[in-house]
């Protein structure tokens, strides 16, 4: 499948929270885009706003002011088109333990509205891609960890969505685990997909990311590539220049 090279388009977006009198800005008028084949790296402390603005253009959550638009697909307009064009990673995503790896593939298929015999040929493509065979017939409760983590990348990739978002992929995984989640990356990448990855780990989003926005308190303080952030901040690795944004001068 062959995609647009502009695939995600995020527009002035903005959510504010009422904390008991408190008006919070979770999100203040983030903009910034993806290609095909591109990493972004939506990086930031806790508090930054990179959940919500990720819920946001997922259409979880609906904005203040602004959008997203995927593939084509404006999230304002519809979310659940939005949703078909979106695969999701997350840590947190879990497994259903009875069904079996395969039976679990099946029923996000069809979630889908995706046809069995396209569902057969994707699980096959997908088993040759990230090595399912020997377990896909297997319950998920008796899954490893990785193991589990590969049919969760699977699952994201079923209905070949030209946009993925990866959610801290590699948050409590070994050093085994986390060179999968690479892999995959890797893959995403030769397959034209437009990527924004969430992580507190920035040593890993510096290797991987081609561009990065830096959300500090809601708000894009910087964006663009390394080299370019490098010239804007006076700093060498993205560590010290989120040591900058904690601790101003």
């Amino acid at each position: 499948m062959s995609y647009n090279s502009s695939m995600i388009l995020i527009k002035n977006l903005s959510k504010t929270y009422r904390a008991g009198k408190a008006r919070v800005e979770a999100v203040r008028s983030v903009s910034f885009s993806a290609e095909a084949g591109e990493v972004y790296g939506l990086l930031g402390p806790n508090g930054a706003g990179k959940t919500t603005t990720m819920r946001m253009i997922l259409g979880l959550l609906p904005p203040d002011a602004g959008w997203a638009e995927i593939g084509g697909v404006r999230s304002d307009i519809d979310p659940d088109g939005v949703k078909r064009q979106v695969g999701f990673v997350s840590a947190s995503a879990g497994v259903y333990q009875w069904l079996t790896a395969r039976e679990m593939l099946t029923f996000f298929g069809d979630i889908y509205s995706m046809p069995p015999n396209l569902i057969a040929s994707r699980l096959e493509e997908l088993s040759e891609l990230l090595r399912l065979n020997d377990f896909l017939d297997q319950r998920c409760s008796t899954l490893s960890t990785g193991q589990r983590q590969r049919i969760n990348l699977a699952r994201a990739l079923l209905h070949d969505p030209p946009v993925m978002l990866l959610d801290e992929p590699t948050l409590g995984l070994d050093v085994v685990g986390s060179q999968v989640i690479f892999q995959y990356i890797d893959m995403l990448k030769e397959q034209g997909k437009a990527i924004i990855m969430c992580t507190h780990r920035l040593e890993q989003a510096q290797g991987v990311c081609s561009r990065f926005g830096l959300l500090h308190q809601g708000e894009m303080i910087h964006e663009g590539t390394l080299a370019e952030l490098k010239l804007k901040t006076a700093r060498e690795n993205l560590v010290d220049m989120f040591i900058d944004l904690l601790n101003p001068v």
